[in-house]
């Protein structure tokens, strides 16, 4: 039986204004995943996460986080309070030392995880008696992580938690999540536009492009399904259209012909053969290369 729904959106819809900013966003975040949702700067990522955390109203669609409907005030309220959230401005009380934050915060949640308090605060080498206003980037994204970890929460919601830290402080940050869900039973979600800081930690994703979801699946379903075709001819490549489907996109080169296959790769090489080529390699496409083929064939 596969693990329940956390988030789920069906033809999700938010318009501002003329502006479509979410349009037909459909996401299916299972129960114990580290869910990435990719995208560029404006692809509609922090919008999402806005209508998940009730902050925004959907212009069409249906929206459920926990079973409940996150554009319905009441539900809102309770998926708040079960949920951790990282913006990527990282607000805080900057006239508090980081102490005085932390037991401000542990006030307001009754399942606060003392012992992960201590783990983070030992782990993060956090300066209790430090003012926040005076913590550096990277200790005040590590604050924030430890006071969205502590509080008991059954989903954490970060938006761009690693932008402008330093390579090391990202490493520190992205180990800490999966140790996190990995000793206890939360579900992250996750929005970045790092490519690579996806590909370590998720072990599903979205990739988001102006507003609609153009791949969705399982990380490792992703780099068995997408392959890359060389076709190589004796002289110029034909201009061909083939039958077989999933085919993302086709380039020719003098004799090369390459096509970017998001699945049926074997039915592909068949229907390519009877072109007589010289030679048919295929090979595995990275994360990379499919965000940066997808997100082209949208534009």
């Amino acid at each position: 039986m596969p693990d329940p729904l956390i988030i789920e959106t069906a033809g999700l819809r938010k318009n501002y204004g003329s502006v479509e900013a979410i349009r037909e966003l459909n996401l299916r975040i299972p129960k114990g995943s580290i869910y990435g949702f990719l995208g560029r700067n404006g692809a509609g990522k922090t919008t999402t996460i806005k209508i998940l955390l009730g902050m925004a109203r959907p212009t069409g669609g249906q929206v459920r986080v926990f079973g409940l409907a996150a554009d319905a005030r009441d539900a809102s309220v309770e998926i708040r309070r079960r949920t951790g959230f990282v913006s990527e401005d990282k607000d805080l009380f900057n006239e508090m030392t980081v102490e005085e934050i932390i037991r401000f915060t542990a006030s307001f949640y009754p399942h606060w995880r003392a012992d992960l308090e201590r783990r983070y605060q030992r782990s993060f080498e956090l300066p209790v008696d430090r003012n926040v206003k005076d913590l550096s980037r990277g200790t005040r994204t590590k604050l924030t992580l430890l006071l969205a970890l502590c509080r008991g929460a059954e989903l954490l919601i970060l938006d761009e938690p690693t932008s402008g830290l330093d390579p090391a402080v990202i490493e520190e940050v992205l180990q800490a999540l999966v140790a996190h869900v990995a000793g206890e039973e939360m579900t992250v979600f996750f929005s970045s536009h790092q490519i690579a800081e996806v590909e370590q930690i998720a072990d599903r994703l979205t990739i988001i492009d102006r507003g609609r979801d153009v791949v969705t699946g399982a990380l490792e379903d992703l780099r068995e399904n997408y392959r890359r075709i060389l076709l190589v001819f004796d002289t110029e490549a034909p201009n061909v259209a083939f039958r077989a489907s999933g085919i993302l996109r086709m380039q020719r080169h003098g004799r090369s012909l390459t096509l970017l296959a998001r699945e049926g790769a074997g039915e592909i090489v068949e229907e390519a053969r009877a072109l007589q080529p010289v030679s048919v390699d295929v090979v595995p496409v990275t994360l990379k290369e499919i965000f940066l083929e997808t997100v082209r064939e949208e534009n």
